[in-house]
């Protein structure tokens, strides 16, 4: 299946020399568009994935890597993936972090999360200097943490989001991910987000909790339509959103990095089987064909639910139909199909930036391991 087709964002994009950027004024911000002299790594420790990127001196984007991390089952899935990770990224003097993982049931509230997340980072990689990025409070020292839980917990999509305001002066920033969508506004050059913690961003409709790997079904309707009847769904995490998109021939390669709901084998089949368990049916019930409608009605379902926010945001900060979407996540297809629709501009969240070949679909994919070291190396 060809990929959907959006208009092009019509302002230039961040490979152009950054000091003579047409349309930004750096004064408004708090960082520089110079770089330091130095390489960094930006990392953003999720509750699932663990996502590295490394900037070169100039800024420009080298490796960028990101592993299954299932964080609820211990620290020690941390310490796995960081060794992973560093064997393909390299050492560095200076990292900057974000961070979402302190949400997972492994703490018993988000201030213990981000606090032992920091000491995990500093414990592993020290004598390094860490830099955790606390949003609007800059970018904080490991010292600091205890006393800005707060300001450091979820930040990672005010990171990417600072960034594409940094590019394109009025834009809709989406990121689509594996568990949520983060829908950002920029305004004249600045992050318009309503919300800045997890709760009043689901307020705002600025987070949606889906995704297109790790949603279960049953998330996403009580019921569907099947062979003529509507079918209500099992409470049961049967099958995920992975196994809608790999059924449509959707799903990024790269994008599933966790066991699937039974276990089983991630092929066609396999995913045949799980959705059919989601109402009653074995797969050899019904033609394959039966079963791809099935996933394409999800699929369908979970694109309309991003359409709206889209059009719900770009209506309450009176964005014009020329402000483009800037795209990022392993889901981007789905904002990208969104702008197709709409006959919205768009563009990767990579084209913002310089990139090692091979390197810019990670960069969209990992957008906030770049943001931090962006951010980082103009601080």
């Amino acid at each position: 299946m060809s990929p959907s087709r959006c208009w092009p964002c019509s302002t230039p994009h961040g490979r152009r020399n950054q000091r003579s950027r047409p349309g930004v004024n750096p004064s408004r911000f708090n960082w520089r568009w110079w770089v330091t002299a130095e390489p960094v790594i930006g990392w953003d420790l999720g509750g699932a994935h663990l996502k590295a990127a490394r900037l070169d001196p100039q800024g420009r984007i080298g490796p960028v890597v990101q592993v299954a991390c299932p964080l609820w089952q211990g620290m020690e899935q941390l310490e796995e993936a960081l060794a992973t990770v560093l064997s393909q990224v390299g050492p560095a003097r200076r990292h900057a972090v974000t961070m979402t993982g302190e949400m997972v049931d492994l703490f018993p509230d988000r201030a213990v999360g981000v606090t032992r997340l920091a000491a995990a980072m500093h414990d592993w990689l020290s004598p390094a200097e860490l830099h955790f990025y606390a949003g609007d409070a800059g970018f904080l020292s490991a010292n600091q943490v205890a006393a800005h839980t707060a300001e450091l917990a979820s930040a990672n999509w005010l990171a990417s989001a600072t960034c594409v305001a940094a590019h394109r002066p009025d834009a809709l920033f989406i990121d689509v991910g594996s568990t949520t969508v983060d829908l950002v506004p920029i305004v004249a050059g600045q992050v318009a987000a309503r919300g800045r913690n997890d709760f009043a961003r689901l307020v705002a409709g600025e987070l949606l909790y889906t995704g297109v790997v790790r949603t279960p079904l049953m998330a996403l309707a009580p019921a569907v339509p099947f062979e003529g009847d509507s079918v209500p769904l099992m409470a049961e995490y049967f099958a995920t959103t992975a196994d809608v998109y790999r059924l449509m021939e959707q799903l990024p390669d790269g994008a599933d990095l966790h066991p699937a709901a039974d276990g089983g084998e991630k092929s066609v089949a396999g995913s045949a089987r799980r959705l059919a368990r989601m109402i009653g049916r074995d797969a050899d019930t019904a033609p394959l064909d039966a079963w791809r409608a099935l996933a394409a009605w999800f699929g369908a379902l979970q694109l309309r639910r991003v359409e709206e926010a889209c059009d719900r945001l770009r209506a309450v900060h009176a964005l014009s139909d020329a402000a483009p979407i800037v795209l990022a996540g392993v889901g981007r297809f789905l904002a990208r199909e969104v702008a197709t629709r709409r006959r919205w501009a768009c563009c990767d969240f990579a084209d913002l930036f310089s990139a090692e070949s091979g390197s810019t679909g990670r960069a969209s994919d990992c957008a906030p391991a770049v943001a931090v070291g962006w951010l980082l190396q103009r601080a």
